[in-house]
């Protein structure tokens, strides 16, 4: 489905990104493994990839630095040659109460999880509209996939910088479809509900956290990380060419806001 296509996958050595990352590789990619921290994690995905006779690498950086982004895609036209598609996945949160949240808490996520997708997104558009389209590898110039949130139109209590973030996202996001789309570039966002992963561990890892969290999904299980993977995968590649600045929400109705249906 992505034969011969270069991907890179930005927080890629634990949940989602890693998820994506190996099904990136199976579906035929050269894969950029990014991580902030976590090395040796990284180079367990690297190999995990190379299982499926593709390339991989494993490239320390920080999302919200501009020259780090900057570097690391530098070195990817280097090695694969160029870049055909961004995952812009890293992203964490800081929760806190708004009375209690610090400058340092709220400036933390902005960074990593809205400033470094535009960074990501700029770098990546850059090579798009240097190399322009080739046809025999994808019907697009490039394309550019953030990873938001059900929080990009859910309000999360205690949670103002991250569902601020994702708010974010969302708008970057189609503005930035709208502007790349005569370059052939393609800017979408996949949105994933709950998902089993490291950081909304404590939602999800005792039974009875998972039994409260199921109020919230009206299909009725947890998603897991394959979830949004297949999502990604599906997003990158030609089978939806025509899709564009859209979020995919990954979610088993979450955004159904649930409690309606036996009326708030």
């Amino acid at each position: 489905m992505l034969r011969g296509q270069k991907a890179c996958v930005t927080g890629a050595n634990s949940g989602i990104g890693l998820a994506t990352a190996v099904a990136m590789g199976r579906a035929g990619a050269d894969v950029v493994v990014n991580y902030v921290v976590g090395a040796d994690e990284a180079d367990k995905v690297v190999e995990q990839i190379e299982a499926f006779g593709v390339r991989a690498y494993a490239h320390e950086a920080d999302v919200s630095d501009e020259q780090q982004v900057a570097d690391m895609v530098a070195r990817m036209v280097k090695e694969f040659g160029t870049i055909d598609i961004m995952v812009a996945n890293a992203g964490l949160q800081r929760d806190s109460a708004l009375t209690e949240m610090t400058l340092a808490e709220w400036q933390k996520v902005i960074d990593v999880n809205l400033t470094g997708q535009f960074l990501c997104a700029r770098e990546a558009a850059k090579e798009f509209v240097r190399r322009g389209v080739v046809e025999e590898v994808s019907r697009s110039a490039g394309k550019i996939i953030c990873m938001s949130s059900v929080h990009q139109i859910i309000p999360w209590s205690g949670h103002v910088n991250y569902a601020s973030s994702k708010g974010g996202v969302g708008m970057l996001m189609q503005t930035l479809a709208q502007e790349l789309a005569p370059h052939k570039i393609r800017v979408n966002a996949i949105g994933p509900g709950a998902i089993r992963t490291p950081i909304n561990r404590d939602a999800w890892s005792t039974p009875q956290a998972e039994a409260s969290l199921l109020q919230l999904i009206p299909y009725g299980r947890v998603g897991d990380p394959d979830d949004i993977a297949n999502a990604v995968v599906a997003m990158a590649s030609d089978l939806l060419d025509y899709v564009v600045g859209t979020t995919l929400y990954v979610d088993g109705g979450m955004t159904l806001f649930p409690g309606f249906a036996t009326g708030g």
